[in-house]
């Protein structure tokens, strides 16, 4: 008998684990844009807008350079000061020896649960929430249990009471995503001292996602100073930097660069060793001229930051109007990042409806299905764009909300 002719054996499956995983809507939604003209897509987290030329240019001076070989596992030495010092204005000081650079912040959300996660583990997650932070436990086997936001009068708002019910003895981790991916949400200063005094109690771990921290607009809503607070609160404003508390961070959103994958964690030091381990083991190290991109953002990038706030917000408020004027839409403007989490007909099936939006009136937006069970209902529209795009895009719901008899 020949080797042709011997049975073929079946292939066996990846882990029950990852075959358990949510596929990402937002990508399947996108997906069914391919192939159809003339898209709006405001389907994903990010900018119309290229980096800023000062990063790029820093990138090309490094490349240029030979800024290409492999670095420390947890990032240069100038861009862990550049770091610290940056973490030190907003949040208080820091040293460098709290600060990992990563390969992008969802890089940093697995380092930071592969720290502290394993099989068996109760974790405790605030919802609607960007679906990698729900999804990155169950990799490693651990149990994910989900709180989630109200929605009212006042926007999404946290029952804290009802968070501190959850974080019962035992549970190893809290994730929070505050200003919240999709909702838009920032976690109250107070709400963070509760919770962070409940944690310290009962020994839970704080992983706190705050990519979006610059992008709050509370000071120019309530109009106190002229100009946007620098910053959202942070669990690293009442958090020693031993304490188990693990802040990750993004250059993503502040500075406009999605595409260039770079990232930091400020943990305790007793963490570091182990992370310069899990960093190795994961991608060994950040891109050397990426990381030369990042001191430029950090230390010559706080005009451009406060600025593009001050657009952003112009944008929320202008898409805000908009859609407050079409029927059957319910949406409030929300403290921070760059979406409107609103309600609209048809959103009860929101990843039907979000294809039908494509297919019929080329229109991107993400369902609220994508972001948990607690999310169905709602739809997330990405307002990082000038007014004329988001016009644009309103007209196109409102064309397919006549055609389908929701208006």
């Amino acid at each position: 008998m020949s080797d042709l002719d011997l049975p073929v054996p079946s292939i066996p499956n990846a882990r029950e684990a990852v075959r358990a995983l949510r596929s990402s809507q937002i990508r399947e939604v996108a997906n069914a844009g391919f192939g159809v003209e003339d898209v709006l897509p405001f389907w994903f987290g990010e900018s119309d807008r290229v980096t800023p030329a000062f990063i790029r240019d820093a990138a090309s001076t490094a490349l240029a350079a030979g800024a290409t070989f492999y670095t420390h596992n947890l990032g240069i030495a100038p861009l862990r000061a550049a770091l610290a010092s940056y973490v030190g204005e907003l949040h208080g000081a820091t040293s460098p020896d709290h600060v990992a650079v990563t390969s992008a912040g969802v890089n940093a959300l697995m380092l930071a649960a592969q720290l502290v996660v394993g099989a068996g583990d109760r974790v405790v997650a605030v919802t609607p929430l960007w679906p990698n932070l729900v999804e990155i436990p169950k990799i490693l086997g651990a149990h994910v249990e989900t709180v989630a936001l109200g929605y009212g009068e006042r926007g999404w708002q946290l029952d804290v009471e009802q968070l501190l019910a959850a974080l019962t003895p035992g549970t190893r981790m809290l994730m929070i995503n505050s200003p919240n991916n999709p909702t838009g949400w920032v976690m109250s200063r107070d709400d963070q001292r509760t919770v962070l005094d409940h944690c310290r109690r009962h020994g839970i771990w704080i992983v706190a996602d705050e990519v979006y921290e610059r992008l709050y607009y509370a000071d120019v809503d309530a109009a106190s100073t002229g100009a946007p607070a620098r910053t959202a609160p942070s669990f690293l404003d009442l958090a020693g930097r031993d304490e188990p508390v693990i802040c990750v961070n993004s250059f993503s959103k502040a500075w406009l660069m999605t595409g260039w994958r770079l990232g930091w964690i400020v943990a305790p030091t007793a963490l570091m060793e182990d992370l310069a381990k899990l960093v190795e083991y994961n991608t060994s190290c950040a891109p050397s001229f990426v990381q030369q991109a990042g001191i430029a953002a950090v230390q010559q990038g706080e005009r451009f930051t406060q600025e593009l706030v001050l657009d952003l917000k112009a944008s929320r408020d202008h898409l805000v109007r908009a859609l407050s004027a079409v029927p059957g839409v319910d949406v409030k403007a929300p403290p921070g990042a760059m979406y409107l989490f609103f309600s609209m007909p048809g959103a009860s099936h929101s990843l039907e409806l979000c294809k039908a939006l494509v297919r019929e009136v080329g229109l991107g937006v993400a369902p609220g299905s994508a972001f948990g069970p607690q999310g169905e209902g709602f739809v997330r529209w990405c307002y990082a764009c000038d007014t004329a795009r988001l016009d644009a895009g309103v007209e196109r719901l409102k064309l397919f909300l006549t055609r389908s008899g929701g208006v």
